[in-house]
């Protein structure tokens, strides 16, 4: 993997020096929603190749962006784009599998969605969460089977790598407007606000009225333990919303993210 080079802004440096050495097509890939108490975990995908120029002005993290500018860049990232998909795993998968398989059952969801097959994904961070071990069988949660490309990671690819950048935007508006449009059916966790995140509005109303069913009630929630450390009684299991399964798809057309202990 080249090492990261030094700069204040994304470019298309690394992407530029994996295609020389043979890997055309490029995704960008990075999550959103690994630390909130509620709602899925997203992860966006944005494939490039040596036709796509200089990323649109302004690309950045997703989470170094105001929303209104978040807003504004994604028509733009689709149309540079050769390719992109936002895909997501529901607040019961993650119960159900962990956060980490639930991110690369999000992430497999994203790429069986392009039209494209990548010759490498570029991952943020030191770990390789798309990559399946051998030993676990997570497409049980998918339609069908899904090929997943080589994967390289990088530290503060969504610092540096325009691919990585945009996939971020991606993702952060389409969980966003997920968690806007679910906040009037549970007004009291004000997740127009917080997205879901641990802020205090959040988390008093957590402790006031325990949490719904688009929680990660596998965590240790507000409102969910005693004084013990054990489970409050009475808290049935939630069904998952159907909306929060599939992949989020935009077809081609024209992280700030607070912390949670996972228990």
């Amino acid at each position: 993997m080249p090492a990261p080079p030094r700069s204040k802004k994304p470019n298309l440096r690394v992407e530029r020096a994996l295609q020389r050495d043979g890997y055309r097509l490029l995704a960008g890939m990075d999550e959103v929603g690994r630390g909130a108490l509620a709602g899925p975990v997203t992860v966006g995908v944005v494939v490039i190749d040596e036709s796509c120029r200089s990323a649109p002005q302004g690309v950045r993290d997703s989470k170094l962006l105001p929303p209104h500018v978040r807003e504004s860049m994604v028509p733009r990232i689709r149309r540079w784009s050769l390719a992109h998909a936002v895909g997501h795993a529901s607040p019961a998968e993650i119960d159900e599998i962990g956060i980490i398989a639930a991110l690369r059952l999000a992430g497999r969801r994203a790429i069986a969605s392009l039209d494209v097959v990548p010759d490498l994904v570029i991952l943020d961070g030191n770990h390789d969460w798309l990559t399946a071990p051998d030993e676990v069988g997570l497409l049980a949660f998918a339609a069908e089977e899904v090929h997943t490309p080589p994967v390289t990671t990088m530290i503060k690819a969504d610092l540096t790598c325009s691919s990585v950048a945009s996939a971020s935007v991606l993702a952060k508006v389409a969980r966003d407007r997920i968690m806007v449009d679910l906040a009037p059916e549970h007004p009291a966790y004000a997740w127009e606000l917080n997205k879901g995140y641990s802020a205090p509005e959040h988390l008093d109303a957590l402790r006031e009225h325990g949490p719904c069913d688009l929680h990660r009630r596998s965590w240790r929630l507000p409102g969910t333990m005693t004084d013990d450390g054990g489970a409050v009684a009475g808290l049935a299991d939630a069904e998952v919303a159907p909306e929060l399964v599939s992949a989020s798809v935009a077809p081609r057309t024209d992280h700030h993210e607070d912390g949670a202990v996972n228990a």
